[in-house]
Parts: C-alpha cells; structure tokens; sequence
C-alpha cells in the first residue's frame, strides 16, 4: 500500500492479522504513533513505513514482540525520545532505517547483538520466504518476493530478494544523536553500510572501526568527531563510498591507496586535516628537523660561553698572578717602578730628539 494518499492513524484492526509477514505503507500521509496492535504481528519480516508524518517515540515492542523482523524501515518520520534498549533484541535485523527523524539520545552499545549483521553476507543464506495458501482445501507454502527502495550511494535504489538479503545496513542519520560513536559496532563485521552523519556526534571515532571489513559506504559526515582519522579505517579495501566531511578532524590522513583515492572533499571542513588527496601538505619533516636546528644553536652558544669565560678566567689570573706579585714582594715593586721611570725618560729623550731634528 505504499506511494497512495492514505492519512490519518494506522487501525488498530491491522494487529488481527496474525500471519502478515511484510507491511509497505511508505510514502503516505500518516500521522500519529505507531499503533500498539502492531505487536500482534509476530511474524513481520519486514516493515516499512518511511515517509509518513509519524510521531511519538520508537515503542520497545518491536524489540521485544518482533523477533522475527530482518527489515526496519521508520525514516523520514517524526519519531522523538531514545533509542529502546529492546531494539537490540532484533537479532535477525540486516537493515535498520531511522533516518530524518527527532530520535536523541545516544546509540546503544548492545547493537553487538545485531547476530545477523555479524555474519559477512553470502548468498548461502538467503532464505525463501513462504507464506501458506490454501487451495482447493489443500495448503500448501508459496514463496514471494521481497522489494525495498532504499537510499544506496546518493541516489534511491530497489532492492530485490538475493540482492536485499546481502544488504547489511545501518542508517541514523540526521537525528539528535549524540557523543560517541560505541566501539561495539566494529563486532558487525558483516555490516555493508553505515550512515551516522548528521547526528552530532563528539568524540573520537572508534580506532577499531577497521575490523568492518565488509563495508562498501561509510558516511560520517557532518558532525564533531576529533582526533585523528585510525589507521585501521585503510585497512577497509572494499570501501567504495567515503564521507569524513565537516568535521573536527586532524592529523595526516592514513596513507592506503584506499583513502587517498577519495575525492578531497569528503574530507573537508576539517581545518586541522592534511595530506594527500588535501593540497594541505603536513609539516612532519618541519617539526622533525626543528629539534635538529636548535641542537645546532645550543652548541654554538655552550661554545661560545665556554670560550669567554675561559677567556676571562685566564685575563684574571694572569692580572693577579703579576700585579698581585709586584703589590705584595716590596723588591718586585720597587723593581717596577724603577722600570716605569726609567721608561718614561726614554720615551722623554726619543720624543725631544725628534722635535728637535724636526
């Protein structure tokens, strides 16, 4: 029932249909909450209701009552409050869409237990869907197709069965998320795509981010993530779609044929960011070689101060080793002063003798 002009409540009557696998109400008029009957529907495996005009908070009953729910589609709502701890009981989720929404809050580090989302994808296990028919008064199990229109690398994309089924994805962009990115998210190692831009995130970003070895779009823009980009983060060689943008990052990007292969400006905004593919070149070899220049000066000046002073230490010891002599030994000094009379009348003659030749 998606893309219609439906509006108004979601019916409670809905939660009577005990066997409804897959719910597509995208793309309408929608209002108000989620509707509590919902909970009744135990064995949704999908559930879309992205572009509505939803509101109130996520109910921890899709956590607790849905277990059998591998696709959660809610963006571009208006859900607010936290994330319920009871989302984490989704172990079978491969795709969680809380995009464009008021949620606040922080992430749970219980989405560890995203079970599926620990596995690398692989077409083994895809699973047919069934749904019983009867027919003729006889029952018998038919398989049906699973469709998603999902955001894939910038543009709106259709997913179909094998093709959705290796889609592992995590979107809470553009919320009121906050602090931290938790390290528990690098347990995912399954996980093909990652959007957590737009959610006011502050501190680091996790230095074992790298063991997401699996994920082909990373997007973490937009944010106030510091310190350094992890050099884990080259190790990824199937990233394909990088976006470090707007943030306070700072350092040297990693060197990896991974990360410099990126266009500049998914990583601008960063002011404090250098090196390759930024024009902004690093000034490592200038600070190495600052410590080497002033290595240099201080031995020129513990050179010089040396000199000098054993320049003076000499001049003071020579001055007192003669005229201290000739002040204490009466004989030297009368000796010097005969000297210096003596001189004086040499000096005397050469200069009358001159004057007078002249």
């Amino acid at each position: 029932m998606s893309q219609n002009k439906f509006s108004g409540k979601i019916p409670t009557s809905q939660g009577s249909l005990l066997e409804l696998q897959v719910l597509l109400l995208r793309n309408n008029n929608l209002t108000g909450e989620l509707s509590s009957s919902l909970r009744n529907c135990i064995k949704l495996v999908m559930l879309d209701m992205t572009e509505n005009r939803l509101s109130e908070s996520i109910p921890d009953w899709i956590g607790s009552k849905l277990l059998e729910l591998q696709f959660l589609s809610l963006g571009n709502n208006s859900f607010n409050g936290s994330l319920p701890l009871q989302i984490c009981y989704l172990k079978s989720i491969q795709l969680l869409d809380l995009s464009l929404n008021n949620i606040s809050g922080q992430i749970p580090k219980c989405i560890k237990n995203f079970s599926s989302m620990t596995q690398v994808p692989s077409l083994r296990d895809y699973q047919v869907h069934l749904y019983m028919a009867y027919i003729n008064s006889f029952s018998i199990y038919l398989t049906y197709n699973l469709n998603a229109f999902l955001m894939w690398k910038g543009s709106e994309q259709m997913f179909k069965n094998n093709g959705l089924s290796l889609l592992k994805s995590i979107d809470l962009s553009s919320n009121q998320l906050s602090r931290e990115i938790p390290k528990e998210i690098a347990n995912l190692f399954g996980l093909i795509s990652l959007n957590l831009s737009r959610i006011y995130l502050t501190e680091k970003i996790p230095s074992n981010i790298g063991k997401l070895t699996s994920l082909e779009f990373l997007d973490l823009s937009r944010n106030q993530l510091v310190g350094s980009i992890p050099l884990s983060l080259a190790q990824i060689d199937r990233l394909t779609i990088l976006d470090l943008s707007h943030n306070y990052l700072s350092g040297k990007i990693p060197t990896g044929t991974q990360l410099q292969s990126f266009d500049s400006s998914k990583y601008e905004g960063n002011v404090d960011l250098c090196g390759p593919p930024l024009k902004k070149l690093c000034i490592d070899r200038v600070s190495r070689q600052q410590p080497i220049a002033n290595f240099h000066e201080n031995d020129n000046l513990i050179f010089n101060r040396e000199f000098y002073t054993s320049m003076a230490i000499g001049f003071v010891m020579s001055f007192w080793g003669v005229f201290g002599s000739i002040l204490i030994i009466r004989s030297w000094r009368h000796a010097y002063f005969k000297f210096l009379s003596n001189l004086e009348d040499i000096l005397y003659i050469m200069v009358a003798m001159k004057v007078f030749k002249w």
